[in-house]
């Protein structure tokens, strides 16, 4: 039986990264990454840590397994990882009277687990437990990984802007207000 909480132990997180690992670009052949998705970033310990210890993460646990997740970074972590300090930038000149919100960092669910209400569960989860603190949850999407934008579109985000960077299409969507 799958269970959502907030991570409370290291052990989570590194269940998180493990995850995340046999999920990033760089790991996941081409043709699996537009039929299955992929994840952008490779979070340290260290800053996985920090934002967790300011807005812990959502899991999805199957047993001791982490088999999904949805981190949650605080604004006051938008100089921390290089390829979202854009997405930032974009929220705050492009995007007028945003209010309080929090940034989705990245969402994963593990291969074996999909298909199955999980991403669908994290968010909703993610919503019931912020919506007394933000009133929006806010990601960007690679404009190439078409499974993952079709999964946020599902589960109600809108399209907010589109931007380049990186020499990459971007896109800046939005779940709110609660």
């Amino acid at each position: 039986m799958v269970v959502y909480k907030r991570a409370s132990e290291e052990s989570e997180l590194n269940r998180i990264l493990a995850l995340q690992q046999r999920n990033l670009y760089t790991n996941v052949p081409k043709e699996e990454q537009l039929k299955e998705g992929f994840v952008t970033v490779s979070h340290s310990f260290d800053i996985l840590k920090r934002m967790n210890d300011v807005c812990p993460h959502i899991i999805a646990k199957d047993g001791g397994k982490v088999v999904g997740y949805a981190l949650c970074m605080h604004p006051e972590f938008s100089n921390e990882i290089e390829v979202l300090r854009p997405m930032f930038d974009i929220i705050e000149t492009r995007i007028p009277n945003i209010g309080n919100y929090i940034a989705m960092g990245q969402v994963c669910v593990d291969k074996d687990y999909r298909k199955k209400g999980i991403f669908r569960s994290l968010y909703q989860t993610m919503q019931n437990t912020l919506k007394s603190e933000y009133e929006q949850i806010i990601t960007e999407v690679d404009a190439k990984n078409k499974r993952s934008l079709q999964a946020h579109y599902s589960v109600g985000f809108k399209l907010l802007s589109t931007h380049i960077s990186g020499g990459q299409e971007w896109k800046l969507i939005g779940l709110g207000t609660f």
